[in-house]
């Protein structure tokens, strides 16, 4: 039975579970992990656990006092949630210390600094943790070198690389996993079901199998534009020379056709930079290690890259530094322009 109903997880809970037995919970932890493995769900998870005024065991929230129903409806005064704004590149510093009227008057410092409402225990959880701004995240530094007491900060990002050192050093590094392909498969078909839809058997697996063991890329790449147009993505990469005119007019294409609101495009463009990812690891592993990919796609795909490592890690770190932009607000447009500008570039263009 999988912990508080979060899947693929069980070693971390287990973790949890024993240093709650043993009154060891920690003031402060930096979850890292794939995106859509399930950090902010078990986070929360973990919060109403903490704060729940009857607990079963195992750490295990009782899902029916007071503390547990205002935790799963999202207003528990003990839990604070942080996370980026939709139309900000950063978590601002205001979210942390108040405005410039307010300063230290208001945001998740002060409030930390207060008693419990309900119970024994303050909670904070800061999503997307790598998109603090350096001035929050020195503000915060403070408050992570000395929680006030019976209190938990979970910052969850994604990789401890994103995060700075003094951020690191005082926190405990928790790593997620991702999840089986078969776990996979069977939340997604669970969700779409939910909605009363009912992908085909095939579909499932291929997004299962393509999404690299996170959840929330298997939903996206259920969308038929995204599914159909993953082999065609591979196509062009898998050309060397790489035309870039015509995966970036490609890629546009998909991406404009989202609409016009920025977070579904931007979802799109992300499932896009993380497949074009994922094609370059798989050929950079295939080229050093003589490991080929699993997923059937990308192994008739790579054969042009395989052979060129130093190419293939070059690409890699074009697509990567693409995706952060992404996540940076950059205009979705030029940013597609200059991922496959540079993907075509003559060091990467192999006869050329």
């Amino acid at each position: 039975m999988a912990w508080q109903g979060i899947e693929g997880h069980d070693e971390v809970a287990a973790r949890f579970v024993a240093a709650h037995d043993r009154g060891r919970i920690a003031g402060s932890y930096l979850f890292v992990g794939p995106p859509g493995v399930g950090k902010a769900a078990f986070a929360l998870a973990l919060a109403k656990a903490l704060v729940c005024q009857s607990p079963r065991a195992e750490l295990a929230a009782c899902d029916a006092c007071a503390s547990c129903v205002q935790a799963q409806a999202g207003s528990h005064p003990d839990i604070d949630v942080v996370r980026k704004p939709e139309d900000r590149s950063t978590i601002p510093l205001e979210a942390f210390i108040g405005d410039a009227e307010h300063r230290m008057r208001e945001g998740l410092c002060w409030r930390m600094l207060l008693r419990p409402a309900l119970g024994g225990r303050r909670v904070a959880i800061i999503l997307d943790a790598d998109h603090l701004a350096d001035e929050a995240a020195n503000c915060l530094l403070k408050t992570l070198e000395e929680p006030p007491g019976q209190s938990v900060i979970i910052l969850v990002g994604t990789a401890l690389e994103r995060q700075l050192p003094t951020i690191r050093s005082r926190c405990q590094i928790v790593r997620f996993r991702p999840l089986p392909t078969d776990t996979v498969r069977r939340l997604v078909e669970a969700d779409a079901r939910a909605t009363g839809a009912q992908p085909e058997a095939a579909l499932l697996d291929a997004c299962a199998a393509a999404a690299a063991g996170s959840v929330a890329q298997a939903r996206l790449l259920l969308d038929p534009d995204m599914s159909s147009f993953r082999g065609r993505l591979v196509d062009l990469l898998g050309r060397r020379p790489l035309h870039g005119v015509a995966l970036s007019r490609e890629t546009t294409a998909l991406v404009d056709a989202a609409g016009k609101e920025a977070p579904p495009r931007r979802a799109r463009l992300r499932v896009i930079l993380g497949t074009a990812a994922d094609f370059f690891r798989a050929a950079l592993r295939q080229g050093t290690t003589g490991d080929r990919p699993v997923d059937a796609a990308l192994a008739r795909g790579i054969g042009a890259w395989s052979g060129d490592p130093q190419a293939a890690v070059t690409a890699l770190e074009h697509t990567l530094d693409a995706l952060d932009a992404v996540d940076r607000n950059a205009n979705l447009n030029v940013l597609v322009d200059a991922w496959t500008s540079l993907l075509e570039e003559p060091r990467l263009a192999g006869d050329a």
